[in-house]
């Protein structure tokens, strides 16, 4: 045996009964790296069982952090049981909108977690035309359609597809003030109180005990609402009420997915750090970037129908570690940058760079062994053969650079083997968070964004007011804002004013060549 088969085989992982697999060899680690990280083991382990017992893990909001454990109950709880009959009865007809005809289709309002663990499931599982099968291909199972930003535009391109009187709407939102959903939320209402409809009666609602959205739901008598914990995030709420209730009004199998979450939780809660692949995905992570993220990590699934697990893994991995201080209050500015696509697609993209350009990175390639159809190209080659033989020559040439790869291997992909990749990257994520002393489980920087973009919104609030008591008025940012008694806002007020001229008809701009500055005016 050759001594890059001895390594790949000491520190290839494997799970012999669902058949998943995650080798590190192709990292750059000696054993002696790993004996080093013995302190970081021994307090992740420690504290990843206070995680488990219930403690506070969250102490700068006082929370629990439950979605590893609250996973394993759920299926035999009262929540998951009314969860399942009211996706039943909908997809039945048993329960329907105002008229009385059938739902066909689910709008998705949430945005982040909210929104990206349903979208990765969908796309999973379902695959990507999910909204071209018919009723009967899905067994009168719901289309899906999702709202996840405030944008005018994806607003409009839903209302081309949807037929109102047969769409339920699931809005998912943990505080209920979450502004994109709300605001969609609101411009829904508007839109079905136009069609003489009530929105109430085609809507559902996960969210926070005691919330705004949970307020606003009863007092409107919406047809469900969903408790969604406390003590889970949205980036880590895919295996409970979030992922649920999409996943069961589209016909997938959830019982089947928490049992894959179940099966990575148990196998990486191995004491052995080098026998557990969530302690030695950490530690790759941590070594390779030398404690402070200094290299990118790539996830390149070599599947169509895992292509959105790069977008889910950028927010589970990023909102988690990205944060300023560490516990002890100390600034430390860490995090780790994610970035990917899909494997074939990859290789004429961005793996150029990855070859020959900067050594930033690590590349994580993900293979799903057995092909969905079997297609043959020649006498003795079928179509999966040749992406297998892709992933293959790429990982051969990325090493041959001195680039540094890890490799996981699934047999397919369904409902249980999406599960057991979705609970591993959370068990990582916070072991890493153990090694580099963060709290995994806040937003601050989230929170931060929300508060500035309000303060913009409140500045336009008061310009509109000014600009209306003064009548007709021209200028520049900076003399407009001088007018209106923000001469320090003129940046913000120009950014407001160039939106105002775009679509309000009593604003408008032009360009002045002479003072290289945009004139506007109002009135």
């Amino acid at each position: 045996m050759n001594q890059w088969m001895e390594r790949n085989a000491k520190y290839t992982l494997v799970d012999a009964d669902s058949q998943f697999s995650i080798a590190f060899a192709g990292m750059k680690f000696e054993e002696s790296d790993l004996k080093a990280l013995a302190p970081k083991f021994e307090r992740a382990t420690r504290e990843m069982a206070r995680i488990e017992a219930g403690e506070i893990k969250n102490p700068d909001e006082h929370r629990k952090v439950t979605h590893f454990t609250d996973r394993r109950s759920y299926p035999e709880s009262e929540l998951f049981r009314s969860v399942q009959t009211f996706a039943e009865e909908v997809r039945s007809g048993k329960i329907t909108g105002e008229t009385g005809k059938k739902f066909d289709a689910v709008v998705v309002n949430g945005i982040g977690g909210s929104a990206l663990g349903p979208q990765l499931m969908q796309f999973a599982i379902n695959g990507p035309y999910w909204n071209e099968k018919s009723d009967a291909q899905r067994n009168g199972y719901l289309k899906i359609y999702f709202l996840d930003n405030t944008d005018s535009a994806e607003f409009a391109d839903l209302l081309e597809v949807m037929d109102p009187e047969r769409t339920l709407h699931l809005v998912i939102s943990k505080s209920g003030g979450t502004q994109e959903t709300k605001n969609n939320m609101i411009a829904m209402e508007n839109f079905y109180a136009s069609k003489k409809l009530s929105f109430a009666r085609h809507a559902a609602a996960i969210t926070m005990k005691g919330s705004e959205l949970d307020r606003h739901a009863r007092e409107n008598n919406f047809l469900a609402i969903f408790e969604m914990a406390e003590s889970i995030g949205g980036r880590t709420s895919e295996t409970s009420i979030v992922g649920h209730v999409p996943a069961a009004l589209t016909g997938v199998d959830f019982a089947s997915f928490l049992k894959g979450a179940c099966r990575m939780d148990d196998w990486t809660r191995t004491v052995d750090p080098e026998k557990n692949p969530a302690m030695m995905l950490a530690a790759m992570w941590y070594i390779a970037g030398k404690g402070k993220g200094d290299r990118n990590m790539v996830i390149v699934p070599y599947s169509d129908r895992l292509i959105l697990l790069s977008r889910y893994l950028q927010q589970l991995v990023m909102e988690s570690l990205g944060k300023a201080y560490d516990l002890d209050g100390k600034e430390v500015h860490q995090g780790l940058n994610v970035f990917g696509n899909k494997g074939g697609t990859d290789a004429h993209a961005f793996i150029q760079q990855l070859n020959d350009g900067r050594d930033d990175f690590f590349a994580t390639f993900i293979e799903v062994l057995k092909d969905a159809e079997k297609l043959p190209i020649t006498a003795n080659t079928e179509m999966g053969t040749y992406l297998h033989g892709f992933l293959e020559g790429l990982s051969a040439a990325l090493r041959g650079k001195g680039r540094q790869i890890i490799t996981i291997q699934v047999p397919e992909v369904n409902a249980f083997t999406l599960g057991m990749l979705i609970a591993l990257y959370e068990r990582a994520v916070a072991i890493y968070a153990e090694f580099i002393n963060i709290n995994a489980f806040h937003q601050p920087g989230v929170q931060a964004y929300k508060l500035a973009a309000k303060g913009i919104l409140a500045l336009r609030e008061k310009v509109m007011a000014k600009l209306k008591e003064l009548g007709s008025v021209e200028g520049t940012a900076a003399e407009i804002a001088a007018k209106v008694g923000e001469p320090d806002q003129a940046v913000e007020i120009g950014g407001l004013l160039d939106k105002a001229a775009a679509n309000c008809p009593c604003v408008s701009r032009s360009f002045c060549k002479k003072s290289n500055a945009w004139i506007y005016r109002i009135g």
